[in-house]
Order: C-alpha cells, then structure tokens, then sequence
C-alpha cells in the first residue's frame, strides 16, 4: 500500500479489541514523526485505524495494562459523560487565560458558536433517533474551525455518531466514533471505555423519550492517526509486549462487573477533587 497503512481489528469485548489493536499497529504501522517530538525522540509507530468492538458491554471489559486504574478510568468517565472538569475550559475571549482548550463534555453537551447559545448535541441526537429512528443525521461534533485550526492543542475526538437498527425484535443502537489523532498506548483505551459510557447514556435517553427499550450494538472506534509516541516505545515494549508473553488474557484483563461497586464509591472523592482543580 502507498501512504499510511489502514488497519482493522474486530473483538468482542472492549478489552480484546483495544488489545488486539496495539498488536496490530506495532506490527503493521509505519514509521513517521510528529509536531510533539523532542529532539532526538525517535519517530511515532502510526496507521489509520478501524476498530469494531462487536459487544461493548461483553466481559472482560478491563485491560489491566491501560496506563491507569479503576480510580483514573472512573474519573475520565466523569469527565466525558458528565463534565466534571468543564470548568477548567479557558475562556477564548481572554488572550491572558492559559486553562485547558476543551473537555469533550463541553463540545458535545454545550457547543458554543459565535452568537449562540451553548449547543446540546447529545440531547438533540436522542430526540432525533426518538423520532426518526434509522435517521442518519444524528451526530455530533466537536471541531471549531474557527478555534481549531490554530490552536495549540485541538481536539483528537471529532464526531460521534449513531444509528438505530431493528433487529431480532429489538432495537439496537450502533456508535461511530472518529478521531483525528488518537494515542494508542496512552488514551485509546480509556477514550473506548468511556464512549462506550455515553453509548449506554444515549440508549438509555432514547428510550426514555421513545417509550420503546433499546439495546447496545456495536461501537466502532475510528482514528486517522492511531499511534504510539516513539517517546515512551521502549515503556510500551517492555510493559504492554512483554506483558503478552508472561500472562495470559485472563490475568491481562479484568470484569468490569467486579470493580463496578469500587468505582461507583470513589466518585465523592473524585467529584471533590474535581471541583478544586484550578482553584487558587
């Protein structure tokens, strides 16, 4: 192939799937650099990458080797689904306030354009496939093109979005996700994990405004630049790869179902922590 290698993994679970995908890029993706490198770092592992988790909810849903816990995994899901950490987002109007360009939360639930008032995405993409169930206009987005294109830092993720199939007497609700750039190694799997969150969300508000119950299809994870910083490549092979050889699937993986309970009880703390990030 010419150009940036495409990739496709397809698992059942969350765990599997994300799994499956660092293998896949460290095997088959290409060598290139990035506008993040220092000198002498060497370059990114890179490739478009096509990700199909065929049951999203299917244990086990945890991969022990994400950099992180059930503590920091239960902290990203507030933040995504429930916007936590909005208040941390600067304020484009002040050239002097240096705080974070974004949290997904605030451009999916509260798009802000010029001259209007914040956007509700989600909530317009649930009454619409309420209404108009194999639409396929229900989505959301997150690039500002008139922030984006110059910033620093823009946002990875840039659309979510869904469809509802009748199948086998039921309806089922499917997820697309796209991002620009997507850190394998370091995010992917918390990015799934906690999208996979907002699917369940977005199932459960269309019920509630339709009347009808809807279940989880498929989550499909698209990333046109899915790569491991060539930064930390020797972390990666020596913890993730190295990992591979010495324990099998079951001990690399963990139920969700098992540390539900003790994520659940740390969110007053997380919640606590959250509102005095950026405090004086």
């Amino acid at each position: 192939m010419k150009g940036i290698p495409v990739l496709h993994v397809e698992a059942d679970c969350i765990a599997r799937a994300w799994e499956e995908s660092l293998l896949a890029l460290h095997r088959q993706g290409c060598d290139l650099r990035t506008e993040y490198d220092k000198p002498g770092d060497p370059p990114s592992k890179d490739a478009t990458m096509l990700i199909t988790v065929t049951d999203p909810l299917a244990e086990p849903m945890i991969h022990k080797d994400f950099p992180g816990g059930p503590v920091e995994l239960q902290e990203y899901v507030m933040e995504v689904c429930e916007g936590i950490k909005d208040h941390l987002v600067r304020d484009p109007a002040d050239p002097g306030d240096t705080r974070w360009e974004y949290t997904y939360h605030q451009r999916l639930f509260g798009y802000d354009a010029p001259g209007s008032a914040p956007f509700d995405q989600i909530e317009a993409l649930c009454q619409k496939l309420a209404r108009t169930p194999h639409s396929r206009r229900a989505q959301a987005i997150t690039w500002k093109v008139w922030e984006d294109n110059a910033c620093y830092d823009p946002a990875c993720l840039q659309s979510v979005w869904c469809r509802m199939l009748d199948q086998d007497g039921e309806r089922v609700l499917s997820m697309n996700v796209r991002f620009r750039s997507n850190d394998a190694y370091k995010a992917a799997f918390m990015n799934i994990f906690a999208l996979v969150q907002l699917q369940q969300r977005i199932a459960a508000r269309i019920a509630e405004l339709s009347g009808q119950p809807v279940r989880l299809g498929r989550y499909v994870h698209w990333a046109d630049s899915y790569h491991i910083y060539g930064s930390y490549f020797r972390e990666f092979e020596g913890r993730f790869m190295g990992g591979l050889a010495r324990r099998t699937f079951e001990q690399r993986t963990m139920r969700y179902a098992d540390v539900r309970e003790m994520m659940e009880e740390a969110r007053p703390g997380l919640l606590e922590k959250a509102r005095n990030l950026g405090k004086a």
